[in-house]
């Protein structure tokens, strides 16, 4: 099969901004970075949170409906690669170029600002319009910001949807339609989003303990992930995803884990691989009671108790949409100018739960035996939307 590259990565999340900045701090051995607690989305409720500290790009001079802070974390991530991504326009054309991203935020805060003002009798904001909500918002900006005219649309399945997206970009790519592709995803925080989970009692107000008998739920987080998608040779190699349905709950998993056994399955048989040449699984890892009963038994079943794996949520939070491409991200700094194999540890007390398989959990500080080669990703969401990417070494 035609080879698909991620050539080109940009991101941001709580660990930091650029790919520098989060390879330090996801690989740090003297605690936990990133997520923090903190009441500015829930008003005398501190929470920990997955925050973007650092400045965004400024929008102001961008048409009213592309002005939010989920296109803000998307510019951020953009910034980083601009050049290439400019030159990739340049050499194959604007209509051979094309946008897949995974969004369910969208521009919510925005909203709820703009009807919180109507609501005290005040007009609708001059800064607001109506299709900065629109979960396709993302795709038109960088289609206009890039002035590319492929393919560019969204996909929203809620956890899954970043992974999905670059699934989607490599079949764009395998099928001829398009020469490269920006792939991705972006969420921004909102306390919309924060209270929903919060109503689910799925929220964890200290750092998120996955894997542990004291679990208690999910830290919300932000952020954003692009990669530039071409069949030019790159760094890393899409080797293969898998994508499956549970149609078991609207927002529990199956908790067999058949789902999620059947996506990373595809993944590893699409890459043509056997199971034991995975060499680190980044875990879905919500801390919350149900996905990780369930994912533990579905890695164990399929790949034993041998292959390392961690959750690297207590460090980035949920990022929702943007986790699948965040956490893939997080994947190429496994894969990429990474000489003593370090892996992403499992922060988490140490409290295994004994009704889970004893999974091998990275430690603080532990390098994988061999050098990394194949690295897989999962992404399970609501719906029992599943995907799992395998990420190798070109």
């Amino acid at each position: 099969m035609t080879p698909v590259f991620l050539n080109d990565i940009g991101i941001v999340s709580a660990l930091g901004h650029g790919v520098a900045a989060t390879r330090e701090a996801l690989f740090a051995t003297d605690g936990p970075l990133g997520v923090r607690p903190t009441d500015g989305h829930t008003p005398g409720r501190p929470l920990h949170l997955g925050c973007v500290a650092d400045p965004l790009p400024d929008l102001s001079q961008a048409p009213v409906r592309f002005r939010s802070r989920n296109n803000r974390l998307i510019a951020a991530a953009l910034a980083q690669i601009r050049p290439q991504v400019d030159r990739a326009v340049a050499r194959w054309g604007p209509s051979r170029v094309g946008i897949v991203l995974g969004v369910s935020t969208a521009g919510l805060d925005e909203g709820i600002a703009a009807r919180r003002a109507h609501a005290a009798g005040l007009p609708w904001p001059a800064g607001y319009d109506y299709a900065q909500q629109e979960m396709g918002n993302a795709a038109a900006w960088l289609a206009h910001e890039l002035s590319v005219r492929g393919p560019a649309h969204v996909i929203s399945t809620a956890c899954s949807s970043g992974a999905k997206a670059l699934a989607s970009a490599a079949r764009l790519l395998r099928g001829g339609r398009l020469d490269a592709v920006l792939a991705g995803g972006a969420d921004a925080l909102s306390g919309f989003t924060i209270a929903g989970f919060g109503a689910l009692e799925s929220v964890s107000a200290d750092r998120c303990n996955p894997m542990s008998i004291d679990r208690r739920g999910i830290n919300i987080g932000e952020g954003a992930a692009l990669f530039l998608m071409s069949r030019e040779p790159g760094p890393v190699r899409l080797a293969g995803w898998g994508e499956s349905s549970d149609a078991h709950h609207m927002s529990a998993p199956d908790p067999t884990g058949h789902g999620a056994l059947a996506a990373m399955r595809l993944a590893i048989e699409r890459a043509g691989i056997d199971s034991d040449a995975i060499d680190y699984v980044n875990l879905h890892g919500t801390a919350t009671p149900q996905n990780d009963a369930m994912e533990s038994r579905a890695v164990a079943e399929l790949l034993g108790l041998r292959v390392p794996v961690s959750s690297t949520k207590p460090l980035t939070g949920h990022a929702l949409a943007a986790a699948g491409a965040i956490e893939a991200a997080l994947g190429w700094c496994c894969l990429v100018d990474n000489p003593a194999h370090r892996l992403p540890p499992h922060w988490w007390d140490g409290r295994r739960d004994p009704a889970l398989p004893a999974l091998h959990l990275v430690a603080p500080g532990e390098s994988a035996i061999r050098p990394i080669r194949h690295v897989l990703s999962n992404s399970f969401a609501f719906g029992g939307s599943n995907a799992s990417l395998l990420l190798a070494t070109a």
